[in-house]
C-alpha cells in the first residue's frame, strides 16, 4: 500500500515538473496565454549577472521589463524546433510599441501587393501619393531613391535601415487602417490596433482617412489606383492612463497621460511575427504572411543591412552600424564581427524602448530570437524629453543581448544549423 502511494506521489510530481517545462514544438508559436508570465529559466540567466540586472529587476515595477527568448534547435533536414521562455509577460500591461509597428506595415505591404496580383505592380513600381483629405500630405518624388521614384521597396528599405517615420506613414496609407488591423487579427495577432501615423500630429478623423495612391510603370502608364479611404475600425474602448503627468504647451499637466487612442501591439505578437518571417516553416500557414521567395530575400537583406552598406538611400556617419540594433549593441557604435547579423525592428518613444530580433552568428552556428521592452521614464512624466534611454534602457538592451548570445555560444546542440539562407552579399 505504501509503495502504491509512493508511486502515485512520484507520478504526480513528474506530471507537475513536465507542466512547468517550456513549450517546445516543431510548428507553431505561442499565444498570449499558452506560456507562463515568467519562466524561471530567464530569471536564472539574469541572476548570473547581478551587477548588470539586479538593480533593475528589484525595481521592475518602475522599469516594467518584459523579455521573450526563443531557442532554435534543428532536426534532420534543418527543420527548426522552437523552445520559448518568457519573463514578466502580461498581455494586460500596455507598452507603447513605437516604431515596432513598422515591421508589420512592411510585411503587409508586400502581402497586399501579392494579393492584388496585378501585372506590372510590384514593390519596385512607382508609387505616387495624393492628398485627399485636409491635413494629409502628398508625395510625388523621393530624392533618396536612385531614380527619384517613391516605391514600396524604397519605403521598406528606409524603415529597416534607419526606422524612417515618413516611410511608415506612406505604407500606412497604402494599407488603410481596416486592412492593416483586421488582417493581422485574422492571422492570430489579436493585439493589433495600429491607428495612427508617426511623428505627425493628426486627429483621429485624419488618421482614419488614408490618401489616394497610384502606381505607374516606367512609361508613366497607370498600373493601379486606390482612392481616398475612410476607416470604420472599432477601437478599444477601455481607458488607458499612464504616469503621473505630461507636458503640454510647455507646461506640466499633473494628470496621467492618455494612451487610449495610441497604437497597440503586444511583445508576444511582434515576436511571433518575426518568427513567421525568419522561419516560416516553423509556424502554421495561417500565421505566415503571403510572401514570395524574392520578398523574403529582400526582407532578410534590409532587416540586417547596416546604414553604411546602403547606396540608395545613402546615410552619413551620424548613423552608426548599430543605429537600429538595440539588443547586443545598445543602438550605437560599430558592429565589428562580420559574422554576427541582426534581423530586427526596434522602437523608442514616450520612454518605452523595445527591440524584436533574430540574432545569428554565421560562423559559430548561433541563432536565437530575443524580444524585450523596458519603460525608461523614472519620473513618470511624459513628453518632457527626460527619459532614461542612455543611462538605463540602451545599456540594459546591450547587456541582455550579450548575456543571451554568450549562453547560446556555450549551449550544446545535437545538430549545427544550416544558416546559408542568411548569408547575404551586402555589396550589391
Amino acid at each position: 500500500m505504501n509503495r502504491k502511494i509512493l508511486l502515485l506521489a512520484l507520478f504526480s510530481l513528474l506530471l507537475s515538473c513536465a507542466w512547468r517545462k517550456p513549450v517546445s514544438a516543431l510548428v507553431g508559436v505561442p499565444g498570449p496565454d499558452s506560456l507562463p508570465v515568467t519562466d524561471s529559466f530567464i530569471q536564472q540567466l539574469l541572476g548570473q549577472r547581478p551587477d548588470l540586472f539586479d538593480s533593475l529587476l528589484q525595481n521592475n515595477g518602475q522599469w516594467n521589463i518584459s523579455i521573450i527568448y526563443t531557442q532554435v534547435d534543428r532536426k534532420g533536414g534543418n527543420e527548426p524546433v522552437l523552445t520559448h521562455y518568457r519573463y514578466n509577460i502580461d498581455p494586460a500591461r500596455y507598452f507603447y510599441p513605437a516604431s515596432t509597428v513598422k515591421m508589420p506595415a512592411a510585411l503587409l505591404s508586400l502581402q497586399k501587393l501579392n494579393e492584388l496580383g496585378i501585372e506590372g505592380l510590384d514593390k519596385h513600381t512607382t508609387m505616387i501619393t495624393g492628398a485627399g483629405y485636409p491635413g494629409l500630405t502628398p508625395v510625388y518624388n523621393d530624392p533618396t531613391a536612385e531614380d527619384g521614384r517613391p516605391s514600396i521597396a524604397h519605403y521598406i528599405k528606409k524603415i529597416f535601415l534607419v526606422s524612417d517615420n515618413d516611410a511608415f506613414n506612406r505604407l500606412y496609407e497604402f494599407l488603410g487602417q481596416e486592412y492593416f488591423n483586421q488582417t493581422l487579427r485574422k492571422m492570430g495577432y489579436a493585439s493589433a490596433n495600429v491607428v495612427h501615423r508617426l511623428e505627425v500630429s493628426l486627429t483621429e478623423e485624419q488618421n482614419r482617412h488614408t490618401n489616394p495612391v497610384s502606381f505607374y510603370d516606367r512609361n508613366a502608364k497607370l498600373v493601379y489606383s486606390q482612392p481616398l479611404t475612410k476607416s470604420n475600425l472599432v477601437y478599444p474602448q477601455e481607458k488607458l492612463l499612464l504616469g503621473k503627468g505630461y507636458y503640454k504647451a510647455g507646461q506640466v499637466v499633473n494628470a496621467p497621460f492618455d494612451f487610449t487612442t495610441k497604437n497597440r501591439l503586444s511583445l508576444q505578437d511582434l515576436h511571433n511575427m518575426l518568427i513567421s518571417v525568419m522561419l516560416p516553416e516553423a509556424v502554421p500557414a495561417a500565421q505566415r504572411f503571403r510572401l514570395k521567395e524574392e520578398d523574403y530575400r529582400f526582407l532578410y537583406d534590409y532587416m540586417s543591412r547596416k546604414p553604411a552598406e546602403s547606396r540608395f538611400p545613402q546615410y552619413d556617419s551620424s548613423y552608426s552600424d548599430a543605429y537600429v540594433k538595440f539588443l547586443l549593441y545598445g543602438g550605437n557604435g560599430p558592429m565589428p564581427d562580420p559574422a554576427i547579423r541582426i534581423f530586427n525592428k526596434p522602437g523608442d518613444a514616450y520612454g518605452f524602448l523595445t527591440d524584436v530580433a533574430y540574432i545569428v552568428d554565421l560562423e559559430r552556428g548561433v541563432e536565437f530570437f530575443l524580444s524585450a521592452t523596458i519603460s525608461c521614464n523614472s519620473d513618470e512624466i511624459f513628453n518632457d524629453n527626460r527619459y532614461d534611454y542612455d543611462s538605463v534602457g540602451f545599456p540594459f538592451m546591450k547587456n541582455l543581448g550579450r548575456l543571451i548570445y554568450d549562453h547560446e555560444l556555450a549551449r550544446k546542440k545535437k545538430r549545427q544549423p544550416d544558416l546559408s539562407k542568411f548569408r547575404i552579399n551586402y555589396n550589391r
